[in-house]
């Protein structure tokens, strides 16, 4: 797969999500088969691995650490800080910034993903309670002890992105964006200026462009967020119909699935954009990493933004306003 640079950072064109082999899309894998994805995402071309302490919680950072132990060179991991339990394993997450906090999960981190240092360590919400430059400073002595390469914010606003940077640069954002969610393209000329990557989560507006559940289909409320997600209802589905079956016959003149051509036109939006899209199916992974070697025609991206802009939509999980 081809690379791409956020800001210093070199990284694979798509990174693998690996949340969901633990956490929020039904049951969690057991570990051999969640090691055999995490294997089938590097085969395919993956290298820049995204996971975060609470998805599990803390499940997936040992399944992330034991997958890469022996090529731990090759991979470039991300992993985030910044959300407490309010049961301590369990509960409603919590913003906490605090420099205690974010030291010992650090710690945690770097002891299940075993690893000496962590590529890019995101600030994964913003706390009210502490400045963007206390946490910055913290995450410059962080990098002064080698224990992470480079800093990121997750779900950031331009002010709380430009106070952080002037104290300790920022190497990427990881912002909700999707063909559905676009809200943080007002980002693009502050991400350009300050030499900024911008990391996609939720590509596929939680896997709702790829077709792959049309409408009617069930997801177990106990353990699948997309259950409560607005963009599968039986409302949302009719709204965007129309879009869908632009996406689908698109991708047919290009020989590629609606999730490619979704990927495909997110990479063509900006050269600093790496979308992370997640999967739990070997199969899927291989078709999204197609994504990066998916070329648009000009007239094509001008088609594809025009009908988000032109048909109707319906809202999307999630995303807090940049």
């Amino acid at each position: 797969m081809e690379k791409r640079l956020l800001g210093s950072l070199e990284v694979s064109a798509l990174g693998y999500g690996a949340m969901g082999l633990s956490h929020a899309y039904g049951a969690p894998l057991d570990e051999g088969e969640a090691l055999r994805v995490l294997n089938a995402a590097f085969d395919a071309g993956y290298t820049f691995i995204d996971t975060a302490e609470v998805y599990g919680p803390y499940l997936n950072e040992k399944l992330v650490g034991k997958a890469f132990a022996s090529r731990r060179d090759k991979v470039q991991i991300a992993t985030k800080c910044g959300i407490r339990l309010a049961e301590h394993d369990h509960g409603l997450p919590l913003p906490d910034s605090s420099p205690d906090f974010i030291r010992a999960s650090l710690e945690g981190s770097l002891k299940r993903l075993n690893t000496s240092y962590i590529d890019l360590y995101y600030l994964h919400r913003i706390d009210p309670g502490h400045s963007p430059e206390e946490v910055a400073d913290l995450m410059a002595s962080f990098i002064k002890e080698g224990k992470i390469l480079h800093y990121g914010i997750s779900e950031v606003s331009e002010d709380y992105l430009r106070r952080a940077h002037a104290v300790c640069p920022v190497t990427a954002i990881q912002n909700r964006y999707s063909m559905m969610y676009r809200n943080y393209e007002t980002l693009f000329p502050v991400l350009e200026e300050l030499n900024v990557g911008f990391v996609a989560f939720s590509p596929l507006a939680n896997g709702f462009l790829s077709g792959a559940y049309p409408k009617g289909t069930h997801f177990d409320p106990h353990n699948d967020y997309r259950s409560r997600m607005v963009q599968f209802t039986d409302a949302s589905q009719d709204r965007n119909a129309e879009f869908i079956a632009f996406l689908d016959s698109l991708a047919k003149k290009y020989s590629a699935t609606p999730s490619q051509l979704a990927l495909a036109w997110l990479l063509e939006r900006r050269p600093y954009i790496v979308p992370i899209p997640g999967s739990r199916s070997a199969e899927r992974l291989k078709e999204n990493a197609q994504a990066a070697d998916l070329n648009l025609s000009a007239a094509d991206m001008a088609a594809l933004t025009g009908a988000l802009e032109s048909l109707p939509l319906s809202e999307v999980f999630g995303g807090t306003k940049g």
